[in-house]
């Protein structure tokens, strides 16, 4: 017998669809006429074990006994799923061989290890185990799938990376939170106060954005523009901006813009009515590819700006365009890139788009199906490839608003990567007047390519008309009445979903160590695709954040926890290196060992930090509604 074991039901039954007829529902399974059985997963059946359960002296919070660190780790079965899991306890037992089909990524492959590891099926089943990957729920793409089975060890360091994410947020969790609650508790707070190595540090970014705007001043800055003219005789031609040089350094500021207007008004009075001459005069036609398809982090983006959707609107809404709909592939992908196989299936999913959006059917129609773009790269592609639409269509009307907001952006981003490149034309005149160095920059556009889809594309020509003359280097021009633009610096914005979820997916902006930071520039951020959405939404039920309008701010409690914490654990830097590893540890670049024993050394540290925190700033709070502390005095293990 051969056993497949899915992640969820809708998975499960996915494959079972295209295996042999007749089938036989039983209780927790599917058995298909040539003997294969499809069984199931629903999400993770087992947890990391509460701290009581190493030692019962541990189910009271106390300083003194941290930090916890299990000699053995210890699952135990979720409640609400041991059922399930007696259903997978016999048929291992039964198989012959096992495939292990969670979904594709480190998650999914740690879900069903970790429960194969728990029965304790025998060494030599696990080895033969196969992997199934499936991104696509309709039956060509699952039957394909089928056929392409590998061996699981190939995957055995995307488990070994999603296990050592899993104990350090437990290890990470678990003690922060029990120190930092004790403190609270003598200083009269009664709820717990929850301590995360992802969620700490995006609170950290939101408190820190919070002061910055509060904290500001705005400042007038000014900007000098010379009216450049052909010729004494001749009307305005074009302004050139002024460019200062090093030696007005001491007048700018962090961002070099002129704070004296004294100086401006100098350069202004020394530039009046003077001859001038063309110092460069460049021009370069260029071309801009079409934007990569999505992963889950930049539709989530893209959304929250186009339509004001949260990460987790867009992440709950992907789930049934997948699950129930099938429109679209596998959603919680971090890859932005496609198998090449993938490139011929272009037309038929055109036709499926064009069935589904009627406002795509004209993009469809301009499409050049043997068009090929960057985007399908078999080397930038691993376990799973970016959101697509799939081959199937749906007649108009059976989708809700959101998810016809979220299919088009997935549709048209789609259909982008078979129109040409957008190409412009780039231009920049330099002037000399009277030493100072004046530059004029300009940019139009010379084909729309891709940018044709863009909903602003109804608004823009084709093609536009240069603005700036033709010149050439050395000529003489005159600079006639300069102008002053008297300007004020503005305060930060607050962070909106998109904008906090922009922040957490590129990190290394706001790491402070100028050494990690160059490390981090293409670090996978904060979290995982997977876990975004659902930190911002855990930060603000558990009170620490709350919304005004589209705004995301901190709430009294929030900006205290950041207050009182040691710094290390509310800014990016540790959290980021850390996720840095995990990624090596998936790429085999880094050894479980390697990655756990430094963490549980600077854990000591950040423990005895945390137990000896000012609580001060706790005093003045409101106490926690009674029903919001009872959900909140069991400790859980992941405390992301």
């Amino acid at each position: 017998m051969r056993l497949f074991i899915a992640e969820k039901p809708s998975l499960g039954r996915a494959i079972a669809a295209v295996l042999p007829k007749p089938h036989k529902q039983e209780d927790g399974c599917i058995r298909a006429a040539n003997g294969d059985v499809v069984s199931w997963c629903i999400g993770h059946l087992l947890e990391q074990a509460e701290p009581e359960a190493y030692n019962p002296s541990f189910k009271q919070w106390r300083l003194d006994v941290l930090p916890i660190v299990p000699q053995q780790w210890q699952l135990q079965p979720k409640a609400n799923t041991r059922k399930q899991l007696s259903v997978l306890r016999k048929l291992v037992k039964q198989a012959d061989q096992l495939v292990h089909a969670g979904d594709p990524d480190r998650e999914g492959q740690l879900l069903v290890d970790e429960v194969i590891n728990y029965l304790r099926v025998s060494k030599s089943k696990q080895q033969a185990m196969q992997r199934l990957l499936v991104s696509d729920l309709n039956p060509a793409a699952v039957k394909k799938a089928l056929q392409q089975l590998r061996s699981n060890r190939e995957f055995l360091p995307l488990s070994v990376s999603a296990l050592a994410r899993s104990r350090a947020d437990w290890l990470y969790g678990i003690n922060l939170t029990r120190a930092c609650t004790v403190r609270g508790q003598q200083a009269g707070m009664r709820q717990v106060l929850s301590v995360g190595r992802v969620q700490t540090p995006v609170l950290g970014l939101v408190v820190r954005r919070d002061q910055d705007i509060e904290q500001f001043t705005s400042r007038p800055f000014y900007q000098l523009r010379a009216a450049i003219h052909l010729d004494a005789q001749q009307p305005l031609s074009f302004y050139a901006v002024w460019q200062p040089s090093e030696a007005c350094v001491d007048h700018q500021d962090e961002d070099g813009r002129v704070l004296n207007p004294k100086l401006v008004a100098n350069v202004a009075s020394r530039i009046r009515q003077q001859p001038a001459q063309i110092k460069d005069s460049q021009q370069q036609q260029k071309q801009q590819p079409p934007p990569l398809p999505y992963n889950l982090s930049a539709l989530q983006v893209d959304a929250g700006k186009a339509f004001g959707l949260s990460a987790k609107q867009v992440l709950d809404t992907c789930q049934a365009l997948y699950e129930k709909h099938q429109l679209i592939t596998y959603p919680r992908s971090d890859c932005r890139y496609l198998p090449v196989e993938h490139w011929s299936q272009g037309s038929s999913i055109g036709n499926a788009i064009a069935l589904t959006a009627d406002e795509l059917k004209q993009a469809c129609a301009g499409a050049d199906w043997q068009r090929r773009s960057k985007a399908w790269n078999d080397a930038k592609v691993g376990a799973h490839h970016a959101i697509i639409p799939t081959a199937k269509g749906m007649q108009g009307g059976r989708l809700n608003q959101l998810e016809q907001r979220v299919y088009l952006l997935i549709a048209r981003q789609y259909l982008m990567q078979f129109y040409p490149p957008h190409r412009y034309c780039q231009r920049h005149i330099d002037v000399d007047i009277q030493g100072g160095l004046f530059r004029a920059n300009e940019r139009y556009t010379l084909a729309l390519g891709w940018k044709e889809l863009l909903p602003s594309a109804k608004e823009a020509t084709v093609a536009q008309q240069a603005v700036l003359p033709d010149v050439q280097p050395g000529q003489a021009v005159w600079s006639g009445e300069p102008e002053i633009d008297e300007k004020h610096t503005e305060p930060p914005k607050a962070f909106s979903d998109a904008s906090l979820l922009a922040a957490m997916t590129g990190i290394g902006r706001f790491v402070q160590d100028p050494e990690l930071r160059k490390v981090l520039r293409e670090t996978d951020g904060l979290g995982t695709e997977a876990t975004r959405a659902g930190i911002i939404e855990l930060l603000f039920n558990r009170g620490f954040l709350q919304r005004q309008g589209k705004s995301i701010h901190a709430t009294a409690l929030g900006k205290a926890m950041v207050q009182a914490l040691p710094q290390a654990t509310t800014v990016p830097d540790m959290t980021a290196q850390w996720e840095r590893q995990l990624n090596d540890i998936s790429q085999r670049q880094l050894s479980y060992q390697q990655f756990m024993q430094p963490l549980e050394l600077q854990l000591q540290r950040l423990v005895n930090d945390a137990s000896q925190l000012d609580t001060q700033v706790f005093r003045d709070l409101p106490a926690a509604p009674a029903k919001r502390r009872a959900r909140r005095t069991k400790s859980r293990g992941k405390q992301k």
